[in-house]
């Protein structure tokens, strides 16, 4: 968004800006273009999804959550609103993979948005889920550097943040705020071990006392991941 360079990336204005960009793409490309009516049920559904980016989701979820709120809504309805946002490059769905029997697998997505300042500025900072914008900006990169992702599901509950598919090659990635105690060691570094194919896997952090490889697996400072290409994808 080059605008945003012309005012010197000044907070106020540039959330201002924002702002009114994600209106006007909720107006015109997604209410007008599909002749939504219902604006308002609309605009709910696009809050809920913005405050939980990169949580396991499905619609008769969000449908219960309304109902809570004393209104109905189908679940087909909000699928609808969302594939229109989708079409709109608001939302991007992840699906999920079997990472052991290596399929598809039909259950609950997982819903980036397409830009994280747009998420700010609609939905306010918030720093209690800094886990999750990580997971977000992570997962915009992996798409812009050309990758299929999806979301993986190994053995028992165990979840890959992001199984990632290029040129017949794959990347597994998973990725964590805070890398320190032995515990969240082990959590994190657990589901890439259960994967026995030879495809690189890596472990990205913002913050860790743990530095290295974790039985062969590196471990990643998020900030030198993104500036530097050739810790992106280990396979190139």
């Amino acid at each position: 968004m080059p605008f945003l360079h012309s005012i010197n990336f000044e907070p106020c204005e540039s959330k201002k800006y924002l702002k009114d960009v994600f209106n006007s793409i909720l107006l015109k490309d997604v209410v007008k273009r599909n002749k939504i009516r219902d604006v308002d049920l609309l605009e709910r559904i696009v809050n809920y999804v913005l405050n939980n980016v990169g949580r396991q989701f499905s619609a008769t979820s969000i449908s219960n959550f309304f109902k809570q709120k004393k209104r109905t809504i189908a679940p087909e309805t909000i699928l609808n609103y969302l594939k229109a946002c989708e079409e709109a490059f608001l939302f991007k769905k992840l699906s999920y993979q079997d990472v052991i029997g290596k399929k598809s697998l039909n259950v609950n997505e997982k819903y980036y948005v397409a830009d994280h300042g747009l998420r700010e500025a609609v939905s306010g900072t918030n720093f209690r889920n800094k886990e999750l914008i990580l997971e977000n900006i992570v997962c915009l990169e992996l798409i812009r550097r050309g990758y299929d992702v999806k979301v993986g599901r190994g053995s028992g509950d165990k979840e890959i943040d992001f199984v990632c598919e290029k040129s017949g090659k794959k990347l597994y990635v998973q990725v964590c705020y805070i890398l320190n105690d032995e515990k969240t060691i082990e959590r994190e570094f657990a589901s890439l071990l259960d994967i026995k194919d030879n495809y690189p896997k890596i472990v990205l952090y913002k913050e860790s006392s743990f530095k290295g490889n974790y039985e062969g697996v590196p471990a990643i400072d998020i900030e030198k991941w993104l500036l530097e290409r050739e810790l992106l994808t280990p396979m190139e």
